[in-house]
């Protein structure tokens, strides 16, 4: 068995525990996700099953790749340090590679996504699918209309209506529309849904670049520690440098030694 430096052993094996919490916590940050836009309405958000699907892989591929450090730790086993420090390459380019670009059109998101639903108003005149994702939001996210009520126009759906309890509890506000020649009065969701949609969306994001850099960052520092270990495998004989004090600093005898002590010719 080749011969690594315990402490180096013992610094690796702990990061690998914390790879692996971290893939852990990845996938808990993921299912806790799903379950606050779950129960938002937000089913039907543009790029949620992506989003939600990669940053599962990425959790798991965490797993996987610490587990396959940590053997390589215990067993001292070259082949999988290999494997684990390839990993961590690939890894840490597709984590810059994906993190850069999503981090610099952060900003930009959110006018892109404001500008292509107000393309779908008047939501009255939209198609069957625009009014049916429309009709879900405004069922599980009590909200009317996606910047105002006044984006239905002058027929306003059932789902943005409230009940008495949402009325007493200020929820919604009352208006009076006219259909079919008719002046009607309705009570309605005070709220409109982008805003809402908007910020579960940014929080899906944010949450993804956050773990996206700090993977990038613990793949880095896996490369180093790995390379470190696989370098003493190769060269598990190599002496530990030792610094001696030159003798042209040590301090002289004194002139009465050299007179007691001559030295012998």
């Amino acid at each position: 068995m080749a011969q690594v430096n315990t402490c180096l052993k013992r610094v690796f094996t702990i990061f690998n525990i914390f790879f692996a919490v971290v893939g852990g916590v990845i996938i808990l940050l993921t299912i806790l996700s799903q379950v606050l836009t779950g129960l938002h309405g937000a089913e039907e958000m543009e790029g949620r099953v992506t989003g939600l699907a990669i940053l599962y892989g990425v959790g798991i591929v965490t797993l996987v790749i610490a587990g396959v450090g940590a053997y390589g730790a215990h067993r001292e086993s070259k082949a999988a340090l290999i494997v684990f420090l390839v990993c961590m390459v690939i890894g840490s380019l597709a984590m810059l590679r994906l993190g850069v670009p999503a981090a610099v059109a952060r900003p930009q998101v959110e006018r892109v996504l404001e500008d292509k639903f107000r393309s779908m108003v008047p939501l009255d005149k939209a198609t069957e699918d625009v009014k049916d994702m429309a009709d879900t939001l405004q069922t599980h996210m009590h909200c009317c209309g996606l910047f105002s009520y006044k984006d239905w126009e002058g027929e306003i759906p059932d789902s943005c209506v409230c009940n008495r309890m949402e009325q007493e509890e200020g929820e919604c506000e009352a208006i009076s529309y006219i259909n079919l020649f008719q002046m009607k009065n309705k009570y309605v969701y005070s709220k409109p849904c982008f805003p809402m949609l908007m910020y579960y969306f940014l929080l899906i994001l944010d949450i993804a670049i956050g773990i996206i850099f700090s993977l990038a960052i613990l793949a880095l520092l896996g490369m180093t520690l790995s390379s470190i270990m696989i370098h003493q495998m190769r060269h598990p004989r190599s002496n530990t440098l030792v610094m001696t004090v030159p003798a042209i600093f040590t301090t002289a005898p004194p002139k009465y030694q050299e007179l007691h002590n001559p030295p012998g010719y």
